[in-house]
């Protein structure tokens, strides 16, 4: 294998590695669920913060909805946070056990 071959499949393969981390870190779970918890805590909290007199007898007096909203938001923080400090990355391609002879191999 000339120098030049294997330099254009090096180049090639640590492409594919870059973008598979780059799949891995996009397509990561706890984004979604951060973003979700924190646009739905968002909505939430807006509605909890200033309650009908109905609403809060129902709930006997307690802003529901502003401490679920807050909640939400804090879960929400905590994966976009957590995502942060450990993010994915790709897994390991495993090692291939045994070269393909090729077609010259008797």
């Amino acid at each position: 294998m000339s120098d030049l071959h294997k330099s254009d499949l090096h180049k090639e393969v640590s492409e594919l590695e870059r973008k598979s981390a780059t799949a891995a870190r996009l397509f990561d779970i706890r984004r979604i669920i951060g973003g979700l918890f924190v646009v739905y805590g968002v909505i939430v909290t807006i509605a909890g913060i200033s309650p009908s007199d109905a609403d809060l007898k129902k709930a006997e007096g307690v802003h529901i909805n502003l401490w679920t909203g807050l909640a939400m938001l804090a879960l929400g923080l905590f994966f976009l946070v957590w995502m942060k400090l450990r993010p994915a990355e790709a897994p390991e391609a495993e090692a291939d056990p045994a070269p393909d002879p090729g077609p010259d191999a008797g």
